[in-house]
């Protein structure tokens, strides 16, 4: 079965003030963590691949189509592109589409300052140093930074993380890229479903990059999915992705003569994705588009709430912006680290769970650039740490009902009257 929920709930919370009540003194007692339950066709299709035995992806007999290549069509369909590749993970597809896109040891990344591990990751496997962007109070990259650094380091190469689905505006960047020749790479990890003035995030780079991990949008417990228009740059990340001389067996690829010049060029990086997982990802794709509306739903309701509880500021997003809200984020401005600990203890303390990326040591998956050293000297980002140092994040997995949702603004109302200054 696939999982539906009933329309928005039209909620009345109180302005800078409680309802009273016994919601006051209730626990929230859900998981963060817990995912729903992977649909039964998804279940079937990966039983189908368990009895057959060919979980490899290259596992097919003549005629046949394996579930990886069945998802790269599909997926390549859905976001409107020529190809796609499908990856173990999205860190490894990155890689590759640093690697294939002529990335080379030294070269320097223009990269957000504001993002997770895996894209940092990502630019250190490929030998490449990162050039840190700073980012706004609205959590999206500072384009006039952008534009400074494009110009000062003569870099080629531009890794845009849309962090957390904050998607910024496209328009301008595609501007900045024209104008320094710059090639771009969207990491799309959170934003997978969303737009950008009507276009799908994924679709202004030369290439883009997904995840299936499971806390995304679509559940394979890891995975990654590269897309792009370019011949060569797929052919390429075939072979390193593990193709050895059966790249024929791709349906989402360019002709065979774009592999020959290529084919013992290309060093091999085993970062394929398996027809198991590609198997449980097929019949989600088809719900993409309606989960992502129900993660809407939740999230509308969550900031609807959050703008009525003073101390915490919810950044106004761009009207172009489609984002999906499987997370939200808040900022406590103006308040003390030591204040936000007490705050994010109280939460924590009544069952709501939110991560602080102003925490000065790594915790969980939540870091903040400072932690990324293996790059040596780090550059001071004074407005990312501003930003950062009082940003609180919070997961919204869709096993919470919308009553939830509602549950949860009014424990965080109640915390931030008992601690916020």
């Amino acid at each position: 079965m696939y999982f539906k929920c009933t329309p928005t709930q039209q909620v009345q919370y109180p302005v800078n003030g409680y309802d009273g009540g016994d919601i006051l003194k209730r626990q929230f007692t859900k998981d963060f963590t817990q995912q729903e339950p992977i649909c039964q066709e998804s279940i079937d299709g990966a039983m189908a691949i368990l009895k057959s035995g060919k979980i490899h992806r290259y596992n097919v007999g003549p005629g046949e189509k394996g579930e990886a290549a069945q998802l790269e069509e599909e997926f390549a369909a859905y976001m409107g592109k020529k190809y796609c590749l499908s990856c173990a993970s999205c860190g490894s597809a990155l890689y590759l589409a640093l690697k294939s896109a002529g990335v080379k040891p030294g070269d320097k990344v223009l990269c957000n300052a504001y993002t997770l591990a895996p894209v940092p990751g990502a630019i250190e496997n490929a030998g490449a140093k990162i050039e840190l962007v700073e980012i706004t109070d609205d959590y999206t990259m500072d384009l006039d930074d952008l534009e400074k650094k494009a110009a000062a380091s003569g870099t080629k190469w531009f890794m845009l993380s849309h962090m957390r689905g904050h998607i910024t505006n496209m328009d301008r960047v595609m501007e900045i890229c024209k104008a320094n020749d710059l090639t771009l790479i969207e990491d799309c990890a959170h934003t997978m479903g969303g737009y950008w003035d009507k276009k799908k995030s994924g679709s202004f780079g030369r290439s883009a990059c997904f995840s299936t991990q499971t806390y995304k949008h679509m559940n394979s417990g890891e995975g990654g999915l590269l897309v792009t228009d370019d011949p060569e740059l797929i052919a390429k990340a075939i072979i390193h992705s593990g193709s050895y001389m059966l790249y024929e067996r791709h349906t989402s690829r360019p002709s065979m003569e774009v592999f020959e010049s290529l084919k013992t060029m290309i060093p091999n990086y085993s970062c394929r994705m398996d027809n198991l997982r590609a198997a449980l990802l097929r019949p989600q794709l088809k719900q993409l588009d309606n989960q992502c509306r129900r993660w809407n739903e939740r999230y509308q309701l969550l900031e609807k709430g959050f703008a009525t509880i003073d101390g915490i500021n919810c950044p106004a997003r761009d009207p172009r912006e489609t984002y999906v809200g499987s997370s939200i984020q808040f900022s406590l401005n103006g308040q003390s680290p030591e204040v936000i600990q007490t705050f994010l203890k109280s939460c924590m303390d009544r069952g709501v769970e939110l991560k602080w990326f102003g925490n000065k040591e790594p915790v969980g998956f939540t870091s903040a650039y400072e932690s990324w050293k293996y790059f040596g000297d780090l550059p001071d980002l004074p407005n990312t740490n501003r930003v950062l140092s009082v940003m609180c994040d919070m997961r919204i997995p869709l096993t919470f009902a919308l009553d939830d949702c509602v549950l949860i603004v009014e424990i965080i109302r109640e915390v931030a009257g008992e601690v916020l200054k």
